[in-house]
């Protein structure tokens, strides 16, 4: 039955492809701001959310309000979060895609320096609050046999001084992605973790607590992956056949390779 219901929505009266629609989270900046222009540029609908009310409503203008809808709200608010999906309109209720964009890393300092404060907002952000959205919206994404893309991080896979409940929570979103394909065998639903290197976006202002100086510094000459990319492969794995899916994908900016092992020397 989810199935029938699904290419019902997904095809109209004369065949013709219905619009699908997308919920981004994390949407008023760097990938998740760029994701939803290259959706909508695709001729999706998207529900975008994030915190910045006026961002969002830049979007909202751009687009025009059959094609976007906004929700201003924090996502680590478990009831606001639900209270945002009981208000999606209609047109937009029937959720193909959910991109679970938002996350942040805070602080650079090495775990015995660091801030517990800094800790429990990259907890409470890149882990519960993407667990709740998803808990919620998986009987919708069933009834759609839809997709899920986390975005994760290289982070996950290569530790780092200074990356310690950032890679963490980032190698949870990783493992909690195939958890989730595991247990969706048989919906239909997709489920992939994107892993992205370096890239600039206002990541690191976020992380050092608005140094722009250091986030200058990071990207001078490395040529970083740029938001835009990431919006290019999170429309080719939507737009993938649906028996296809994608596991995990990992990719770095060229100039960006594998770390070798930190050595202390006494002495």
């Amino acid at each position: 039955m989810a199935r029938r219901r699904a290419d019902r929505h997904r095809r109209g009266r004369a065949g013709d492809q219905v619009v699908r629609t997308a919920l981004v989270t994390g949407a008023t900046s760097g990938f998740g701001r760029a994701a939803v222009r290259g959706f909508l540029a695709a001729g999706w609908r998207v529900i975008a959310t994030g915190r910045r009310a006026d961002r969002l409503q830049l979007l909202a203008d751009e687009a025009g309000s059959e094609r976007i809808h906004v929700a201003a709200f924090d996502i680590r608010d478990a009831d606001a979060t639900a209270a945002m999906l009981d208000a999606i309109p209609q047109g937009f209720r029937a959720i193909d895609l959910l991109v679970n964009n938002a996350g942040l890393a805070q602080g650079t300092l090495p775990a015995q320096q660091a801030s517990l404060d800094d800790w429990r907002t990259m907890i409470d952000t890149n882990i519960t609050a993407l667990v709740t959205l998803t808990r919620l919206l998986l009987p919708t994404l069933i009834a759609q046999r839809g997709a899920i893309i986390n975005i994760s991080s290289t982070a996950a896979n290569y530790p780092y001084a200074g990356g310690n409940v950032y890679g963490g929570s980032k190698a949870f979103v990783s493992q909690f992605s195939l958890g989730l394909r595991a247990d969706l065998h048989g919906t239909g639903v997709r489920v992939t973790t994107l892993e992205p290197g370096m890239a600039q976006t206002e990541f690191t202002l976020v992380r050092t607590h608005g140094d722009q100086a250091a986030s200058d510094a990071l990207y001078r000459g490395a040529g970083p992956i740029t938001a835009e990319d990431i919006a290019g492969v999170l429309l080719w794995i939507a737009g993938l056949p649906p028996h296809l899916n994608i596991n995990r994908l990992e990719l770095m900016p060229t100039s960006q390779s594998f770390a070798g092992f930190q050595i202390h020397r006494e002495g």
